[in-house]
């Protein structure tokens, strides 16, 4: 069997000495250049057997020589390089026909090994641009766990996958799934979200399936439900996690057989939707304590993706902030700049509400401080009202609980000699537990809802609930 050849480009002379030296050591012939035209001359001829190639040539775009490549030679797999470490780079590759995507600076092995998979799998299939690119970057972040992420987002634009995305409330989790819908297959078609944790319980079916008229009291006409709303395109359960057991069964019943009925209806409806979901919650943990069904979380969890929290991706927080002060500014908000010192401390901070906080905090800065360029104690006094990160809160906290409990029951069965208290004491220690915690979180953040949620790690929606189901007296504030 004849050696394959490689195909390099890239304009940075050290680059392709050492990008050539590991690929020859792998046992491949090697054709290195500096410009898309001779890369261009060698595609045409019928050299090479896969592509590496930098976007950034002095001559040419790799993106603009990339669909012209695939038109003439499509099952030529390219390997595309770039210093420029966006999810647009990423989806780029992937929408021109790239094979896959590479943010530098990368591992030598993992290109050859990329190299090899390459040489031995078909060209990945070529998808239509979107008919206008949004002028904003739908996701910040150079970060190598984003790069990780964008390659995902990138390969699932061309599937029809379910998708489960995790990560902490703030994260970006609605932001990952419009990415996944804007650039893939189902971008023509309607993107619907839905927030399971802000629709009361007992009216989440017929939000989701519609219902009848006369299905219950008060429905006085058909009404569509979400699935219908977001037929061909994609339906996005965010807080999946507090969807009620009941409707989790209906919903894997479409998930199975690709039909539902409405509520009071008796037809089954066929439903061509993508499904996306979301959660902050630990759903493996909710399964061994019955609140989530097995069966569903293995129909959801097809291609999971993990969303950092923002603390464990502080590289990126400057080209956040830059977004967000832009972002800011086209709002008709002054114009800012953030001195180093500023940027350091807030790379320094835990950010429990991750992005969404940042966001929050830099739009108020924006809007309040009259100083063009923001200093470090500027960032000081604004972080001091911020609530305190759980993992601050002490290492003692559980044990010093455990021990108060013990007492508690110890004291509270010894008063009913040998025999059992009434039922419902979970419920009882409960009622006496919540509102102290409720009232002191509210209390460490000024009476902020939103703020109190993060820090307690609730949904807002929640934790309104239980103030009002608990009565309590509170500041109101977010």
């Amino acid at each position: 069997m004849s050696v394959r050849t490689v195909l390099i480009a890239d304009d940075d002379a050290a680059i392709r000495t050492v990008l050539s030296q590991a690929i020859s050591r792998a046992g491949y012939n090697v054709r290195a250049t500096s410009t898309a035209s001779s890369l261009w001359h060698w595609v045409a001829e019928g050299q090479g057997d896969v592509v590496v190639t930098d976007v950034v040539l002095p001559d040419e775009n790799a993106f603009d020589v990339l669909p012209r490549i695939k038109k003439i030679r499509p099952s030529l797999p390219v390997i595309v390089m770039s210093a420029k470490n966006t999810i647009m780079t990423a989806i780029t590759a992937a929408e021109r026909g790239a094979y896959d995507y590479l943010p530098k600076p990368f591992d030598l092995n993992v290109l050859v090994e990329l190299v090899g998979r390459a040489l031995d799998q078909a060209g990945r299939q070529v998808l239509t641009p979107p008919a206008t690119a949004p002028e904003q970057l739908p996701i910040i972040g150079r970060s190598s766990v984003m790069q990780d992420i964008y390659r995902i987002i990138a390969r699932l634009t061309q599937t029809d996958l379910t998708v489960i995305i995790e990560g902490e409330s703030g994260t970006g989790k609605e932001l990952v799934a419009r990415a996944i819908h804007d650039y893939g297959r189902r971008r023509r078609g309607p993107f619907v979200a839905v927030n399971m944790a802000a629709i009361p319980r007992e009216l989440i079916e017929s939000e989701l399936f519609g219902h009848e008229k006369g299905a219950f009291t008060g429905a006085s006409q058909r009404v569509p439900g979400r699935f219908e709303q977001a037929e061909s395109g994609t339906l996005f359960l965010d807080e999946i996690g507090d969807m009620p057991f009941e409707a989790q069964t209906r919903l894997l019943r479409v998930l199975q057989q690709g039909e539902y009925t409405t509520v009071g209806g008796t037809q089954p409806i066929k439903t061509n939707v993508r499904i996306i979901t979301a959660t902050h919650r630990d759903l493996k943990q909710m399964i061994s304590r019955d609140l989530f069904r097995e069966d569903l979380y293995f129909r959801l969890n097809v291609v999971p993706i993990r969303l950092p929290p923002l603390r464990e991706r502080s590289e990126d927080i400057p080209d956040l902030v830059r977004h967000f002060l832009a972002q800011a500014q086209r709002d008709g908000l002054p114009h800012k700049q953030m001195s180093s010192d500023a940027l350091e401390r807030l790379r320094s901070h835990h950010w429990p509400g991750n992005v969404r906080e940042l966001e929050n905090l830099i739009r108020r800065i924006a809007a309040l401080q009259v100083d063009e360029v923001i200093t470090g104690p500027m960032i000081e006094r604004e972080l001091a009202d911020s609530p305190r990160a759980p993992e601050q809160a002490g290492d003692n906290a559980g044990q010093t609980l455990d021990e108060f409990l013990e007492g508690h029951f110890a004291r509270y069965f010894a008063g009913f000699g040998d025999g059992l208290p009434p039922v419902g004491l979970y419920d009882r220690v409960l009622a006496s537990v919540e509102p102290p915690l409720i009232r002191a979180a509210l209390a460490a953040t000024k009476g902020n809802q939103i703020k109190a949620a993060e820090l307690l790690g609730l949904n807002r929606n929640t934790l309104r609930s239980k103030i009002r189901l608990r009565d309590l007296k509170v500041i109101r504030g977010g």
